[in-house]
C-alpha cells in the first residue's frame, strides 16, 4: 500500500509510538515559529525552563501582531522579544517585516521539515511540503528546548483535486468550499492532504491560502506535495538549493477521502460570524458594504494584491467604502511597488498600511458597528475585528475588490456587464525582491550567554500555580454555547493585545465579550474553591493563544466541562493545570445551569486510573459521567498544576 506525503513526513520524524490513528506519537521538530502576541509567554517559559540555547535547526521570532504603538507597551514587548531572541539563539524579524507565515515561507520554509508554531495558522507552511502544526506556546518552548511534539496520531484526509479554477475565482474559494461542505469541526483529528492532477494548477502561494485556513476546519495541519510549483517558488526566493521533492505514491492510501473539481468552483463568501457560514456570493449580492480589507496570512501572495490592483486600476472605489490594504510582507510590498500596482491601489483610494496582521487580529481597522466589512482574512468570529457588534464577511480578493468598486457585495463575474471589465490577467516577476535586512541573525552561543533580557514594567513573571486539589467543590461561574472561540475567552484587539506579556492585567479581559462581570466574579472565588466553566461543542476553537487558558486559570478556573474541546485549547488547558473534561452523554449539558455547585472527588486516584469519572451536581442532586482524553504525562502535569511546575519538581 502506497504512502501519502503526510505519512512520509510523519515516518521521517517519528521518535516514539506508531502511526495508528488515535494512539500517542512523538515527532522530532526541525523548526519553530513564534509571533509577538504569543511569543512573549514563550520567552518567559524558556526563562522558567532554564534554557541555554535553541536546539531546533531554525527558530524564528516574528513581530507582526502588536504593531500599533499607541503607548509604550508594545514597544516594550518588542525590546523584550529581541533580547530574548539574542539570548536563546532565535532569528528576529523586526516590526513591519511581514506576517510570520508568508515571511517564513519566503525565507525559512523547507520541504520535508517539521515545524511547530505558537500560532494556529502555522499550518500554512504545509504549502511547501512541510508538516507544520499550530500548538500552544508551551509546546513551542519545549520544542525550542529540544523536546519532541507529542500528539495523538491523526487520520489522514485525502482531498483529490481535479480540473482548473475558472476565471474570477481563486484559492480562497476552494477553502471556503471545504468549509461549506465540512464546517469548522470537519477536520478534527485529521491531517488534510491535497493530491491529484488539480494540485499542479495551483502555485505555492495558492496552496498557502488553502493550507492556512485548514485551521478553520479544525484540522491538525494541511500538507501539499513538494513538486515543481514549490521548486519554482523557492527559485524565485533565491533558495532553490532548499528544495527536496516530496510526492505521494501513485497508490497512496488515505483514511478519509473527498474530491473537488476545481472547474466547478464559484465565488463564495462566509457570512457573519463564522468561517463556515458560507454561501455563493450571488446569494449575498446587493448587501451594502462600508469597508473592504485585503491582506492577512490567509491571502498573502503577490498575486492576491496584484489582481485587486488590476481590477481597481484607473477607477475609484465607491465613496461609501473604506478600502484598506495590508501588505503581507515587505518583500511583497516592494514587488507591488516595482510593478506599479501600489500606485494603482493608491489611485483608486486605497489606504495602505504596514506589513503585518493589523485588522485580522483587531489591531486597528475596526469597522463601524452595524456596517458590513468584507475581508480576505481567515476568521470572522464575533468581535474579533475590535468592534463588539461587527458584521465581518470573508471572501477572495476578487470579490473584495469588486465590492469595493460597487459599494455592495458583488459577484466579480458580474463586472463584465456592470463595468465592462475583462478578467484581469497579471504578470508577476519570476524573482522576488528578496529582503533579509530586517531579519536579525542570532549571535554566537558564547556571546548569547551574556545577553540580559530587557523587561519593561509591562513584562510580568509567569504566575506560580499550585497543584490540582484532590477534591473540587465549586460553582459553575459561566455556561456557554457552541463554538466559543479563544477570541471570546481572551480577546484580541488594540485594548487587550498590549497586555499579552502581563497576565494579571490581561486577566481583566477574560470572557468579557460573553460576561463583562466574569473577572470580578472569578476573583471573588479564586482564593477559595475556584470555579467551573461549562461549554457545548467545539469549545476553544480558533487561535492557539495559551492566554485563553492561563488567564482563566489565574482567575481560579479549575475545570472545564464541555461536549467537545478544540485540539490546541485542550492541550493548553492541560499545560496550565486546568482539567479538561467532556460529557459522556452530551444531553447532560442541558441539565447543568450557571450557579450550580459541582463536586469532583478523589482526582489524584481517579485521573491516572482511567478516562472516566463522575461529577456530582449538589444543587440538583444529580450525577453525570465524564471522560478525559489526557495521556499519562498530561495527567501528571494537570495534577502538578501544569507543565512548568511539573518540570520544576522533576528538576529538584
Amino acid at each position: 500500500m502506497g504512502r501519502g506525503v503526510a505519512h512520509k513526513l510523519i515516518e521521517a520524524h517519528l521518535v516514539e509510538g506508531e502511526m495508528v490513528p488515535g494512539r500517542p506519537i512523538a515527532l522530532s521538530v526541525d523548526q519553530t515559529l513564534t509571533q509577538d502576541a504569543t511569543g512573549t509567554l514563550v520567552m518567559q517559559e524558556l526563562e522558567a525552563l532554564g534554557l541555554d540555547r535553541t536546539r531546533a535547526e531554525v527558530s524564528v521570532q516574528y513581530v507582526d501582531h502588536n504593531l500599533l504603538q499607541a503607548d509604550e507597551k508594545n514597544a516594550e514587548d518588542h525590546e523584550f522579544l529581541q533580547s530574548a531572541s539574542r539570548r536563546y539563539g532565535l532569528w528576529y524579524s523586526k516590526p513591519g517585516n511581514g506576517v510570520s507565515h508568508p515571511t517564513h515561507m519566503q525565507r525559512f520554509g523547507v520541504p520535508g521539515k517539521t515545524m511547530v508554531g505558537s500560532d494556529s495558522h502555522t499550518c500554512a507552511a504545509g504549502s511547501l511540503g512541510m508538516l507544520a502544526v499550530g500548538v500552544g506556546g508551551l509546546e513551542v518552548a519545549m520544542a525550542i528546548a529540544g523536546r519532541p511534539l507529542r500528539i495523538r496520531a491523526p487520520h489522514i484526509w485525502g482531498v483529490r483535486l481535479t480540473g482548473t479554477l475558472p476565471e474570477w475565482t481563486s484559492a480562497k474559494d476552494v477553502i471556503l468550499e471545504m468549509l461549506r461542505r465540512h464546517s469548522t469541526k470537519g477536520g478534527l483529528n485529521r491531517i488534510i492532504e491535497y493530491h491529484g492532477p488539480g494540485v499542479a494548477t495551483l502555485t505555492a502561494m495558492d496552496r498557502h491560502v488553502i493550507a492556512n485556513m485548514g485551521a478553520e476546519l479544525g484540522a491538525t495541519t494541511t500538507v501539499f506535495p513538494a513538486d515543481d510549483a514549490v521548486r519554482d517558488f523557492l527559485r524565485g526566493e533565491d533558495r532553490e538549493d532548499d528544495f527536496t521533492e516530496l510526492l505521494a505514491d501513485p497508490d497512496a492510501h488515505y483514511d478519509v477521502t473527498d474530491e473537488i473539481d476545481l472547474s466547478s468552483i464559484e465565488p463564495l463568501i462566509a457570512m457573519p460570524s463564522a468561517p463556515d457560514n458560507v454561501v455563493p456570493v450571488r446569494e449575498a449580492a446587493g448587501e451594502e458594504v462600508d469597508q473592504v480589507v485585503i491582506g492577512s496570512s490567509a491571502n498573502p501572495g503577490l498575486r492576491d494584491f496584484a489582481v485587486a490592483a488590476a481590477m481597481v486600476k484607473g477607477r475609484q472605489t465607491d465613496s461609501t467604502v473604506s478600502f484598506d490594504v495590508n501588505p503581507s510582507s515587505r518583500q511583497i510590498f516592494a514587488d507591488l511597488t516595482k510593478t506599479g500596482a501600489t500606485l494603482d491601489l493608491i489611485g483608486a483610494g486605497a489606504r495602505i498600511h504596514q506589513a503585518g496582521c493589523m485588522g485580522c487580529i483587531g489591531m486597528g481597522q475596526a469597522p463601524a458597528a452595524g456596517s458590513n466589512s468584507l475581508r480576505t482574512f481567515p476568521r470572522n468570529f464575533p468581535g474579533r475585528s475590535g468592534t463588539p457588534e461587527d458584521s465581518v464577511w470573508l471572501c477572495s480578493p476578487e470579490t473584495a475588490a469588486a465590492s469595493a468598486l460597487t459599494g455592495v457585495i458583488t459577484d466579480p463575474r458580474d463586472l463584465a456587464e456592470k463595468l465592462d471589465m475583462p478578467y484581469p490577467r497579471v504578470e508577476l516577476p519570476e524573482r522576488s525582491s528578496v529582503n533579509t535586512r530586517m531579519l536579525v541573525a542570532p549571535p554566537p552561543a558564547e556571546e548569547a550567554k551574556h545577553v540580559e533580557l530587557v523587561k519593561g514594567p509591562n513584562i510580568s513573571a509567569l504566575p506560580d500555580f499550585p497543584p490540582l486539589p484532590d477534591r473540587i467543590e465549586a460553582p459553575v461561574l459561566l455556561k456557554v454555547g457552541d463554538d466559543v472561540s479563544t477570541d471570546e475567552i481572551s480577546p484580541a484587539g488594540a485594548a487587550a493585545l498590549p497586555f499579552r506579556s502581563n497576565v494579571p492585567e490581561l486577566a481583566e479581559f477574560t470572557f468579557t465579550r460573553i460576561d463583562a462581570a466574569y473577572p470580578r466574579r472569578a476573583r471573588e472565588l479564586a482564593e477559595g474553591p475556584g470555579h467551573f466553566v461549562v461549554g457545548a461543542e467545539n469549545y476553544g476553537q480558533g487561535s492557539s493563544r495559551e492566554h485563553a487558558a492561563i488567564t482563566p486559570r489565574y482567575l481560579g478556573l479549575r475545570a472545564v466541562i464541555t461536549k467537545s474541546i478544540a485540539r490546541i485549547h485542550w492541550q493548553n488547558l492541560a499545560n496550565f493545570g486546568i482539567l479538561a473534561l467532556e460529557f459522556a452523554d452530551p444531553a447532560d449539558y442541558d441539565r447543568i445551569d450557571a450557579g450550580d455547585v459541582l463536586v469532583l472527588e478523589n482526582l489524584v486516584e481517579t485521573l491516572p486510573a482511567g478516562s472516566e469519572l463522575t461529577v456530582r451536581n449538589d444543587s440538583k442532586g444529580e450525577e453525570y459521567r465524564l471522560r478525559h482524553r489526557l495521556s499519562a504525562p498530561q495527567v501528571e502535569a494537570v495534577l502538578a498544576g501544569g507543565q512548568i511546575p511539573l518540570l520544576a519538581r522533576q528538576a529538584d
